[in-house]
């Protein structure tokens, strides 16, 4: 019989959290909103508007870190709102498989 793992440590395999979010800022702010994201470990701004709305995606090794990166987005001083538009996790092996094209390549 094998002694259980030591306490705060997970024997769970590593994981990838994904998430794209709608960020929608004070336009007259919107210049110190995307620097304060960028800074965010994992974040990247793929679009934005001149209305104040940024397009985000966020990678995270686990949900609580995913949450806590939205919170800290969330709390931007020039931040109006969020909204999650997608969300997937899995393990980073499952991330890193080959998918078949359907053409044998």
């Amino acid at each position: 019989m094998s002694a259980p793992p030591p306490a705060g440590t997970s024997t769970a395999p590593p994981e990838l959290h994904i998430a794209s979010l709608v960020v929608h800022a004070t336009p007259r702010r919107l210049s110190d909103v995307r620097l304060a994201v960028l800074a965010i470990a994992g974040a990247e701004i793929h679009g934005a508007s001149d209305t104040g709305k940024l397009v985000v995606t966020l990678e995270a090794r686990s949900t609580d870190d995913m949450m806590a990166r939205i919170s800290e987005i969330q709390r931007l001083d020039g931040v109006l709102a969020s909204a999650l538009v997608y969300q997937h996790s899995d393990s980073l092996a499952a991330m890193n498989e080959e998918i078949e094209d359907g053409h044998g390549s």
